[in-house]
């Protein structure tokens, strides 16, 4: 059984998530640059949890999503304790499952710091019952 796509869950909803470069989100590229960065990982990882956290409340009881691609371009730095914000929008869905989103990361002073795609999965995420 799978859950229902809610009709809320359509092309053109949009969110956005202000954020810190810090802590894990950063490095300094194993000493190499001499100070620290938003790491491209980290980049990455805001934007997925921005695509995931736009859905989450729209999908149905026990759904959630994973992301299975992403196609991002990291085009400009931003230094460790610069703000940025994340925004993600939904573009595409198909087959009611499969979900595809434009991200970005813009700084503080409205620099593009990354932008690209991201494909998530609609699942199950009940835990399997065990036979009787």
């Amino acid at each position: 059984m799978t859950p229902q796509e809610p009709s809320a869950l359509a092309p053109g909803i949009e969110a956005s998530a202000e954020f810190v470069a810090e802590g894990q989100l950063v490095t300094d590229v194993g000493g190499t640059i001499g100070f620290s960065v938003l790491s491209t990982p980290g980049m990455i990882a805001v934007m997925e949890r921005t695509a995931a956290m736009l859905v989450y409340p729209l999908l149905g009881e026990g759904a959630a999503t994973v992301g299975f691609e992403v196609c991002v371009k990291h085009v400009a730095g931003a230094a460790a304790g610069s703000r940025c914000v994340a925004h993600a929008r939904l573009t595409e869905v198909i087959d009611a499952r499969k979900l595809r989103f434009s991200v970005e990361v813009l700084h503080e002073d409205g620099r593009t710091i990354g932008l690209g795609t991201h494909e998530r999965r609609v699942i199950d995420a009940r835990l399997p019952r065990a036979p009787s």
